[in-house]
């Protein structure tokens, strides 16, 4: 099934490197494939920002590449709020990965860089994120889940 009416409206923002290479040209949004410019507008939560740009109409999402952050009914709060505090309407340098640009979510994935640190760096440093792929150990088990693993009744 071809994306051409979300394409063409706008609903598909950010296309996967195969409807790039298969629609990019009627994409009526420019498409990113390096690095660029942009201002944090909004955080979201741990590991997710919404980035506004001088050459795009709209502000758009960014997830920060190789990094797991709680969501927040898991207990992100404090990776989130330390990010609004370090980057929260500051301008901020995006490196993008041509090879991984877009994520299962449609959200552009990128390496921030904040007064020459990349921040998603600091978080991981700093014990607030995990590395990519590895979230589910960086949650602490409820005590409830153990005991139900070793078939103990509380």
């Amino acid at each position: 099934m071809t994306p051409f009416k979300d394409i063409i409206s706008g609903k598909i923002r950010e296309l996967g490197n195969r409807l790039l290479a298969d629609w990019g040209l009627l994409s009526p949004v420019r498409q990113i494939n390096g690095d660029f410019r942009a201002r944090v507008i909004k955080v979201h939560d741990g590991d997710t920002v919404t980035l506004q740009t001088s050459w795009r109409e709209k502000s758009f999402p960014l997830r920060l590449a190789d990094i797991d952050a709680l969501e927040l009914n898991e207990g992100g709060h404090e990776a989130r709020d330390w990010l609004k505090k370090r980057i929260l309407n500051k301008n901020v340098i995006v490196h993008v990965d041509s090879k991984n640009r877009v994520g299962k979510y449609g959200r552009l994935i990128g390496e921030v860089y904040h007064r020459g640190f990349n921040v998603a760096e600091e978080m991981r440093n700093k014990g607030l994120v995990a590395k990519f792929g590895e979230k589910d150990m960086f949650k602490i088990p409820s005590m409830s889940n153990i005991f139900s693993k070793h078939r103990v009744r509380l």
